[in-house]
């Protein structure tokens, strides 16, 4: 199976459709999506009713849930907050029935996925230190696992010893006696300094996992956001990739 992975897409239909014009040549079997496909950008219903078109397996982020009224407004900075009010007056009533849906977890025989932790998974911790890699190791059944929510790519590791390690690199081969925690890092909002959308290519009979990237129209999205009302620092942020 080639799985062909994403997460925070954030409403940003200009990275969404330039994802998917280049994941065409890579023979996807099964799309799957981490969560927080809206917040932030300008394009909240368009997002969720591609997303929903491509007939991935996906499970909710927190603005997802935020945007629906299922997790508390409190969490969140003035900034995503004032995101996520605007969306709510937004959403159509499809996309909401559909963010409504979203489990927290899903699984198959191959990997899981969760947008934050397997810990407390309704609480959307991030995933970013050894302590929170360790407590999701410790329930990880199975010897993979993506995420998303932090908007960086990278991956956790632990050997048969218990030893973790991060590394950030664009292309593996799993380890046997191994397991692995993969951030697949940001679709419409990349935070580590490259702008250009980043996803996951998961082939399960060459054991393989690539990160890729791919440049789109970051200023039309950027435009958009601004003209739309919401704070201007989300509309510059995606030009910087911060």
């Amino acid at each position: 199976m080639r799985y062909g992975i994403f997460s925070d897409v954030h409403a940003n239909l200009e990275a969404l459709e330039a994802f998917l014009k280049a994941i065409e040549r890579e023979r996807i079997g099964q799309f799957l999506c981490i969560g927080d496909i809206v917040g932030y950008g300008a394009n909240p219903n368009e997002c969720v009713h591609r997303v929903k078109g491509l007939n991935c397996f996906s499970v909710a982020g927190n603005h997802d849930w935020a945007s629906v009224d299922l997790f508390p407004e409190q969490y969140f900075n003035s900034d995503a907050l004032e995101a996520i009010k605007w969306t709510r007056n937004q959403l159509d009533t499809f996309s909401r029935n559909f963010l409504e849906q979203q489990p927290l977890i899903y699984r198959d025989k191959n990997l899981l996925l969760v947008h934050g932790t397997l810990v407390d998974s309704d609480k959307f911790y991030y995933l970013d230190t050894e302590v929170a890699a360790r407590e999701s190791f410790q329930v990880l059944t199975g010897n993979i696992c993506f995420v998303g929510h932090t908007h960086a790519p990278g991956v956790f590791v632990q050997g048969a010893l218990g030893k973790i390690e991060y590394f950030v690199k664009d292309h593996f081969v799993l380890e046997a006696e191994h397991k692995y925690i993969v951030n697949v890092g940001s679709v419409g909002q990349p935070r580590d300094g490259n702008p250009q959308a980043s996803f996951c290519i998961y082939d399960t009979s060459k054991r393989e996992v690539a990160i890729k990237r791919v440049g789109y129209d970051a200023q039309t999205a950027s435009e958009k956001i601004i003209k739309s009302g919401l704070p201007q620092f989300l509309g510059n942020r995606l030009l910087k990739g911060v």
